[in-house]
């Protein structure tokens, strides 16, 4: 049973990633609606990351423990970011402009790792979530998030790939491809982590929330010096609310 969640729930938000690339083929959104997906996107993950992932990790390990390790994720997405490639298209639209696009040839390698990685630990953070002793509303909060960020990421992406001057089904090709290591991590997760002690599983959820904190505050902060705070702070907070409301009410209905 536990299998077949984490089954649908991988592959639902590989579905929503491609919905995303699929729209951006045939609905070129002006950057206006799609910096208010982004906040949107950008505030689940921040509240994800302090009303699921940070609770049920601090329930399962020691606070240093958890601190580190959700520095860590951190880190390595920033270190990603800076020497790499931004390893996310939808935090970084603001840098993937018309320019980007037509030089797309030369920085799909370095962007296909960059968000390969990023993927990779979606995909991860959705099986183990199941194995940990996380509530149901940690759970669900988190499969809510993935998948409301997974469909501007593929929007991005796709758009990006459109701009560059590539026909709708490689476009296609391409955002699926990549966002197949959702499904990869998700395969990792479950043959590899399913067996850890709460105590490594919650560190690994820790070092995915810091991951997630640091995609966060890249959209936001790109995407209110590029377009202005408005637009981002409110798409932003109805983003956390949102998470945080559910939280409430699964639990509340758990009792």
């Amino acid at each position: 049973m536990k299998s077949q969640v984490i089954l649908w729930q991988v592959v639902a938000a590989y579905a929503f990633a491609l919905a995303g690339g699929s729209i951006s083929t045939s609905l070129r959104l002006a950057h206006k609606p799609l910096c208010a997906l982004i906040s949107l996107a950008a505030g689940t993950l921040l509240g994800v990351t302090l009303f699921a992932i940070l609770p049920e990790s601090l329930e399962n390990s020691n606070w240093w423990a958890v601190a580190a390790a959700a520095a860590t994720g951190y880190a390595l997405f920033f270190f990603i970011s800076k020497f790499v490639h931004h390893v996310c298209p939808a935090c970084a639209a603001s840098h993937f402009d018309e320019d980007a696009a037509r030089h797309f040839n030369e920085i799909a390698t370095v962007l296909i790792i960059a968000l390969a990685i990023h993927s990779t630990t979606d995909g991860v953070a959705l099986s183990i979530g199941q194995e940990t002793q996380a509530t149901q509303a940690s759970r669900w909060s988190l499969f809510l998030a993935l998948c409301i960020h997974k469909f501007p990421e593929g929007l991005a992406l796709g758009s990006l790939l459109i701009g560059a001057g590539y026909k709708r089904m490689i476009t296609i090709g391409w955002v699926a491809a990549t966002e197949a290591t959702t499904l990869f991590g998700g395969a990792i997760g479950f043959l590899f982590l399913a067996r850890a002690s709460t105590f490594w599983l919650g560190l690994i959820m820790a070092h995915v929330g810091g991951g997630f904190f640091y995609l966060a505050a890249h959209a936001v902060l790109g995407e209110m010096i590029k377009h202005g705070k408005g637009l981002v702070v409110t798409s932003f907070s109805i983003g956390v609310a949102l998470i945080g409301a559910l939280n409430i009410c699964l639990r509340m209905l758990a009792l």
